[in-house]
């Protein structure tokens, strides 16, 4: 199984402008990400996010599960379309049940749309990445603006990368963001 370990924070363009200041050699990716459920909600009732994003350009499809901590499973694929990354996820390692919900039919629930300012920093006892996203979260027809900030841990300590993350977030008054994307995204479909 893929294993992901990322933090994520709250921020404001004000923020991103400083860390952007702090790390300058942070390059630009064009995010938009489409989120898949089935008709009944199956994949958003295990808390799993199966989604497309196409980053500058290329589609590439990723599962993510549940985990502890700041942790979770995900497996990624680069795929032309959702009908060729579900065999493609399975095919590495991905919960079979993905294969029931594929022939449950699935369909686009809501997505975001956003630009990514990333770079690598190696920190103590660590390599990660830092990424500033600023654009829109899409659901039911509505967008809600988003502003965040992550770091992912690629290599070492996950405690090294969380202590990075922690001391980011101290510095520069970023709150934890518990909420991913996607339900935050729902969270639109939802509204009246």
């Amino acid at each position: 199984m893929g294993r992901e370990f990322e933090l994520k924070f709250a921020a404001a363009k004000e923020d991103h402008e400083a860390l952007h200041r702090r790390y300058p050699h942070l390059s630009p990716i064009t995010m938009e990400s489409t989120y898949y459920d089935t008709p009944g909600g199956d994949i958003r009732q295990l808390r799993w996010t199966l989604r497309l994003r196409r980053e500058n350009g290329i589609p590439i499809c990723a599962l993510k599960t549940p985990g502890e901590g700041f942790g979770h499973g995900e497996w990624e694929v680069y795929c032309a379309g959702m009908d060729q990354a579900v065999d493609a996820l399975l095919a590495k390692g991905a919960p079979a049940q993905l294969r029931e919900f594929a022939d449950a039919g699935l369909s686009p629930v809501c997505g975001a749309r956003f630009t990514r300012l990333a770079g690598i920093i190696h920190a103590e006892g660590c390599t990660v990445e830092l990424a500033l996203d600023d654009g829109l979260l899409l659901g039911g027809g509505k967008e809600q603006p988003l502003c965040e900030v992550e770091v992912e841990l690629k290599s070492g300590s996950e405690d090294a990368a969380a202590a990075f993350a922690i001391a980011i977030a101290q510095e520069f008054g970023l709150r934890p963001e518990t909420r991913s994307k996607i339900a935050r995204a729902m969270a639109l479909t939802r509204q009246d």
